[in-house]
């Protein structure tokens, strides 16, 4: 078996990286990353997942990224245009795309398209029904692309042995509630970053 070359601490140090470049509240919450690997957002219902999600597909088409959403869940309706329009994703239609709950065999084909999306969004992982090991063969096939995974909660953690195992392997992991983002892993800026202001002022988790 022919064993890959190491890397010399020189050839890493001036080796070039794709990284995305965040400025203002994204740079303090998410800090300086790769546009590879992995993120995980996750959350109870009706705190802000899906709208965090949208906002960050539009931030990163801005900068350059063709999008696609892939919307398990909501998939094509009412419900799913309302929120394109409540986050004016309409403004960067030629960069992002919605796919209606897309099997993973369809999107592993259609990521092997020389015009490829580069950030594909998964919402949600339940919906999605993947195993940790097409999980694992999704990311290191497509190694230049960045997936960014939403999750159910159970509690203050990801739903489920599949998204909790995600969760380890993630480059960014955000916590979503009271319409707050919370952001930790490598390199992240750490702040928490507001989803929706007014959600957040009035979240209380007490009269929950």
């Amino acid at each position: 078996m022919k064993l890959n070359k190491a890397i010399s601490a020189n050839d890493l140090l001036s080796r070039k990286f794709r990284s995305m470049p965040f400025e203002g509240p994204w740079a303090d919450s998410f800090g300086l990353q790769e546009r590879t690997g992995a993120w995980l957002i996750w959350g109870e219902s009706g705190n802000g997942k899906t709208s965090l999600a949208l906002q960050l597909g539009k931030y990163l088409a801005d900068l350059g990224n063709n999008i696609v959403y892939n919307s398990m869940e909501e998939g094509c309706s009412l419900t799913m245009s309302r929120a394109f329009m409540r986050h004016n994703i309409q403004d960067v239609s030629k960069k992002f795309h919605l796919l209606d709950r897309e099997p993973y065999p369809e999107l592993m084909q259609r990521l092997s398209r020389r015009k490829s999306p580069d950030v594909i969004f998964i919402d949600s992982i339940q919906y999605f029904n993947i195993t940790r090991e097409q999980y694992k063969d999704m990311v290191n096939t497509y190694r230049d692309k960045l997936f960014i995974l939403a999750s159910h909660a159970d509690g203050r953690l990801p739903d489920g042995a599949v998204a909790r195992s995600i969760r380890y392997d993630a480059n960014v992991k955000i916590r979503v509630e009271g319409y707050k983002a919370h952001p930790t892993g490598r390199d992240v800026g750490g702040e928490p970053f507001t989803i929706w202001s007014l959600g957040a002022e009035a979240y209380n988790p007490q009269n929950i």
